[in-house]
């Protein structure tokens, strides 16, 4: 077991300690002093220098580790590849759409997928590649073109960035369809259920091609309160967040006397 340098947090602190990476299992060092099997752990997360791993039967154990990208990268590999989740070995690319607009580099990649509680992982020599189920905007079997044939694959609409991002994965026919049926079910609680009046549904058009609140009331002839409205159905059933807060101000008398003052002439 190879023993690498890390923080974990422990108690609500970051404490420096190592991680011991071996074949079937990673052991953290006091003051956690655990081994943990990879085939038990239910789900990983990725956020910047560090992961978070979630181990037992409904992830009731979650173990937050920083170290260095080269330690988080063969971690997170021998984890996606034994970690209790849906598995098959298959092609992806990821990403090979980005705003509608094929990536120029974006190639066909030899490796797993894994779908584990809050992301859909992808793997390969070279790749990882985590696509949150809750940024995931659309599953659909489709077909694409594939060295001169056209072959069915899993196509996966997802946000990053607020961006809509495409990524596809290509199996054998009868396990794609299994795969698509299990994205489907992982992904079920982002499914539309409620249909939009015609004004919200052209508000959320207007989002999607990126206006900002200004350019909508102008556009649709809505004033501020009527658009906040509108906002407010779309966050109530989950399709909309909040980016920020628009403030309206108006003056003070003092605002008013300063403003006053700048206006008057050297004369006066």
């Amino acid at each position: 077991m190879k023993m690498v340098p890390a923080k974990v947090e422990h108690e609500g602190r970051w404490v420096p300690t190592k991680v011991g990476i071996a074949e079937d299992r990673f052991r953290i060092e006091a003051p956690v002093d655990r081994e943990i099997p990879y085939r038990s752990v239910v789900d990983l997360e990725e956020k910047k220098n560090q992961i978070i791993v979630a181990v037992g039967g409904d992830g009731e154990t979650v173990y937050q580790i920083a170290s260095v990208e080269k330690v988080l990268t063969v971690l997170k590999k021998f984890i996606i590849t034994q970690a209790s989740a849906y598995r098959l070995n298959a092609f992806f690319m990821s990403p090979a759409i980005r705003g509608g607009v094929l990536i120029q580099d974006a190639r066909w990649e030899k490796g797993a997928i894994a779908v584990m509680k809050t992301g859909i992982w992808f793997v390969s020599q070279e790749k990882q590649v985590c696509i949150p189920l809750d940024e995931v905007a659309s599953i659909e079997l489709t077909s694409r073109e594939i060295q001169g044939k056209d072959l069915d694959v899993v196509k996966i609409d997802h946000l990053v960035e607020n961006e809509v991002v495409t990524s596809f994965v290509l199996c054998p026919l009868t396990t794609l369809q299994v795969l698509y049926n299990f994205l489907k079910e992982a992904t079920s609680d982002t499914e539309v259920s409620e249909d939009l009046d015609p004004m919200t549904g052209q508000v959320a058009m207007l989002v999607y091609s990126g206006m900002d609140s200004s350019a909508i009331e102008n556009m649709l002839k809505l004033s501020h309160r009527d658009l906040d409205t509108i906002y407010d159905k779309l966050i109530s059933t989950g399709m909309a967040e909040v980016l920020y807060v628009r403030k309206e101000v108006q003056l003070t008398p003092k605002g008013v006397r300063y403003i006053s003052e700048s206006l008057k002439s050297p004369m006066e």
